[in-house]
């Protein structure tokens, strides 16, 4: 019986044959995903040290933080018309009538009204640039540029005004290299600054700054460092005076970017912090903030035809209880 018994039980299946290219491991996430095509490998970047690309001037190195946080608001009517003669030269006239703030000891916001004209003429070179402003007030306002070298330029501001010792006028030369960028400063009240920027790796870049006011027997240094890629900026900024800033710039599309700064002063020991945006649409720009200090603003610029660009300014400070609004024109290229 057990012979017959052992007759009828049929024999065991083979065992299955493995399936060629399976890992010994069984199928998982590698039977599921499509097969590495042979000599495909992940290349690292490898980064040319010799060979970054040159950094923003270290007075910029937060311009992308400052165009949102800190748009040019003002208070009123405001008017500027430009014409161009030639493809050089251009002549500027402006219009202002608004409210302008005078110190005062209590908490109150002080406003006295007044009102200027501006006339202004252009020189725009691609080696030269000369422009200069002249008030009703009596103030003179002028900047020169000029490249003495493909790598080296000058830069001249000035403004004299008839009150004595408010004159100012500052000499920059500009030298820009291959991956660093320095600037050596002169100016009137036996001042003398200069800074040094360089890049360390594609993305970030160091810099310093020293500086000394003769007349006032003041001197410092500061420290600087900017992180950039194609969706964000970061920088951060530290001096002896007890200076400590930090800014992020973060664009969300091509027309969005959102921007936040934060300020320490070690002296005063004040703290402040803001956050910004900056829109682009098809025929306007919004860029607008709010600060720690309860400070609201917002700027708009609306381009109504070729050339033509309408205004609008608000801000308001809760805190103080000051109010600011403002529109105006722009004509002219």
């Amino acid at each position: 019986m057990g012979s017959a018994a052992s007759a009828a039980v049929p024999p065991p299946p083979p065992p299955a044959q493995a399936q060629a290219g399976a890992p010994p491991y069984g199928p998982g996430l590698a039977g599921i995903l499509p097969p590495r095509p042979e000599g495909e490998e992940k290349k690292e970047e490898k980064v040319d040290y010799l060979n970054l690309p040159c950094p923003v001037p270290f007075e910029e190195i937060q311009r992308e933080a400052l165009m949102s946080l800190k748009p040019e608001l003002f208070e009123g009517l405001r008017f500027d018309f430009t014409k161009g003669l030639n493809q050089k030269f251009s002549l500027s006239h402006s219009v202002f009538m608004g409210s302008l703030e005078v110190p005062a000891q209590s908490s109150e916001t002080i406003k006295v009204p007044t009102a200027h004209y501006e006339f202004g003429a252009n020189f725009l070179d691609p080696k030269l640039m000369l422009i200069g402003r002249v008030m009703t007030d009596g103030r003179l306002n002028a900047r020169v540029k000029c490249d003495l070298t493909e790598n080296l330029t000058l830069k001249v501001n000035a403004q004299l005004t008839q009150e004595a010792h408010y004159s100012q006028g500052m000499f920059n030369f500009d030298y820009k290299g291959s991956d660093y960028r320095s600037q050596f400063q002169i100016g009137n009240n036996a001042f003398y600054g200069a800074n040094y920027i360089q890049s360390v790796t594609p993305h970030l870049s160091m810099g310093t700054e020293i500086f000394w006011l003769g007349h006032q027997r003041k001197s410092g240094i500061g420290f600087a460092s900017r992180y950039n890629t194609d969706k964000m900026v970061g920088t951060l900024q530290v001096a002896s005076t007890g200076i400590v800033a930090l800014s992020y710039v973060q664009k969300v599309s091509e027309k969005v970017s959102l921007a936040s700064d934060f300020m320490y002063n070690h002296m005063s020991k004040d703290v402040t912090a803001s956050f910004g945006y900056d829109y682009l649409l098809r025929q306007c720009r919004l860029r607008g903030k709010i600060d720690s200090n309860g400070v609201v603003a917002a700027y708009l610029e609306e381009r109504l035809n070729m050339g033509v660009n309408f205004l609008l300014s608000a801000e308001i400070d809760h805190c103080k209880k000051n109010y600011k609004f403002g529109f105006g024109m722009t004509v002219g290229e």
